[in-house]
């Protein structure tokens, strides 16, 4: 199965600030909040939310093919792709600009603020998925993630016409989003990927309620953060998985993209959606635990032994047979 993940390449600047954002917050001024936080440490982190569901997928083997616009100071993050098992042949390399930023502040209690520079990013809606399709052989689905807005309903409308089945997974765009363009992006998706805050902002903004959404997309996968994650599909008992116990709690940027990540790399290996959603949950436990979002090891052993003891034996011994 080849699945083409688009969506943003990004460095991500990441600081900790040691205490906690609400009590920073007078609540009779929050309509002229002017705030600086001084904070304790800075990480430069390979990111992005393409990049990183590649990273992931191709940890476990899955191959996937990376769709987006990077400038061209891209070469050492392409190489270090490339090392990790991700097709980049498919990325865009701007002339003129630089590759995104992302700039995120972690308080004591992991609340996050964080801004997005766009970048080359903005080119990525020159991308064609024909010509990603004919370099492959074809492609099985197509995950449209976080990127210029342009290039998602391209990509969206690109792929309906061309009978590509897509995952709509709008994350940090959601925020800037009208009701119209969301409905545009969800409508017809074989998975619609969306964590509980993000569930409650597309039924407001779309006007539509969840058994209407339901009837519009496949599946309807939502994470539920330390609960797990929750997928419902229309007339199906919803299916739930909870999560694998933390080692430690390190830092929470990319874990959801971690577990697309992992879920998909299941959709690759054709487990049920119970057991991608578990692999899903598996990868995304290391990822909390390691600062940066592409900073974690996979090591097969390691893995295997939680997940085992997590989802028991039955499930290891399917998840074993696949993982290389």
């Amino acid at each position: 199965m080849r699945i083409a993940v688009t969506g943003s390449i990004a460095t991500d600047h990441l600081m900790t600030f040691p205490g906690r954002f609400a009590d920073q917050l007078v609540a009779d001024q929050l309509h002229t909040v002017s705030l600086s936080f001084l904070v304790d440490n800075l990480d430069v982190r390979r990111g992005g939310v393409a990049a990183n569901i590649c990273f992931g997928m191709g940890q476990l083997g899955a191959h996937p093919i990376l769709v987006g616009a990077a400038g061209a100071d891209f070469d050492e993050y392409r190489a270090w792709l490339d090392r990790h098992g991700v097709d980049t042949d498919s990325v865009r390399i701007s002339e003129v600009l630089h590759t995104a930023r992302f700039v995120c502040t972690t308080d004591a209690d992991h609340n996050q603020i964080g801004s997005f520079y766009t970048g080359a990013m903005s080119e990525a809606r020159q991308i064609e998925l024909k010509h990603v399709a004919d370099r492959v052989g074809g492609l099985d689905l197509v995950s449209i993630g976080a990127d210029d807005p342009e290039a998602m309903l391209r990509h969206t409308e690109e792929c309906r016409g061309r009978g590509i089945p897509f995952a709509a997974d709008f994350s940090q765009q959601i925020a800037r989003m009208d009701g119209d363009e969301i409905r545009t992006l969800l409508d017809g998706a074989t998975y619609l990927f969306s964590n509980e805050y993000e569930k409650g902002l597309i039924e407001s903004k779309t006007g539509w309620s969840d058994e209407e959404i339901l009837g519009r997309v496949g599946h309807r996968v939502t994470t539920l953060g330390a609960r797990g994650v929750r997928i419902d599909r229309a007339g199906e008992e919803p299916i739930e998985v909870g999560t694998p116990d933390e080692e430690a709690k390190v830092d929470p940027t990319g874990v959801g993209d971690a577990f697309r990540a992992g879920f998909m790399a299941g959709l690759t290996w054709g487990v049920s959606l119970e057991r991608a959603a578990q692999i899903g949950c598996m990868l995304a436990t290391l990822v909390i635990e390691t600062l940066g979002t592409q900073e974690y090891t996979l090591r097969r052993t390691q893995f295997m032994d939680r997940f085992t003891k997590a989802y028991g034996d039955e499930a290891a011994a399917e998840v074993r047979s696949h993982l290389g």
